[in-house]
């Protein structure tokens, strides 16, 4: 199923960056972010690993990642910005890791604090544990699983929003993981939504590197942008 080999768990991401809090308060921010700026923000594939390279198939501009999992529709972009997105994967035999980095930038910070919001009202209404029987289709084949879904608040960099943190158990016939990170940040006018995803193949443990590779990973794209 996956072609190269992955050393699971390990985010080996090339830059020294994470979400750590720093003994002195970065600058308070001022103007509006440019597209631009948060092109040359997001990460890319030489920078997150040797094994990281862009996905077959690209993603719909029009729709972000599904935030609450399970059946959950994935929705769809907050009107009236800009769209700026790099997506990547990492796939060996022992699973996958994939990132989607999605900045929506606005022409002000209002418009950006309704986008903020309108996606936080998705993640409220999430459930915070799910079962999905098996599906068997033309499109996918996936064992049935168990899903716990939590809420955490973030503040990077001066950066402010919340992630939702997924982890998925597969039925024990088929054993498996995956723990999806979805963070959605904002500051001024633009809100980020990057999605840190580990997919973990004949094992019911979920990755312990987890929580420091998605931090590390959203931490290095918003500390890119003053």
């Amino acid at each position: 199923m996956f072609a190269r080999a992955l050393v699971i768990g390990t985010c080996a991401l090339l830059l020294v960056a994470g979400c750590s809090g720093d003994d002195d308060p970065a600058p308070e921010p001022t103007g509006l972010i440019t597209a631009t700026t948060m092109r040359g923000a997001l990460l890319q594939a030489d920078e997150i690993g040797p094994t990281w390279a862009a996905p077959q198939t690209s993603a719909d501009p029009n729709r972000l990642v599904s935030i609450c999992g399970g059946t959950t529709t994935a929705p769809s972009v907050p009107p009236g910005g800009e769209v700026v997105a790099a997506s990547f994967v990492d796939e060996g035999q022992k699973g996958a890791q994939t990132l989607e980095q999605t900045a929506l930038v606005y022409g002000d910070e209002s418009l950006a604090t309704a986008a903020q919001t309108a996606l936080r009202a998705v993640a409220d209404g999430c459930q915070a544990d799910v079962s999905v029987p098996a599906t068997v289709n033309d499109e996918k084949s996936e064992p049935a699983y168990t899903e716990t879904v939590a809420i955490k608040t973030l503040d990077e960099s001066g950066w402010k929003g919340f992630a939702v943190i997924r982890h998925k158990k597969y039925d024990p016939a088929h054993p498996g993981t995956a723990d999806t990170a979805v963070a959605v940040l904002s500051s001024r006018n633009v809100v980020l939504v990057d999605t840190y995803a580990i997919y973990r193949l004949n094992t019911s443990s979920p990755s312990p590197n987890f929580d420091a590779d998605w931090q590390r990973l959203v931490g290095s794209v918003v500390q890119r942008v003053s």
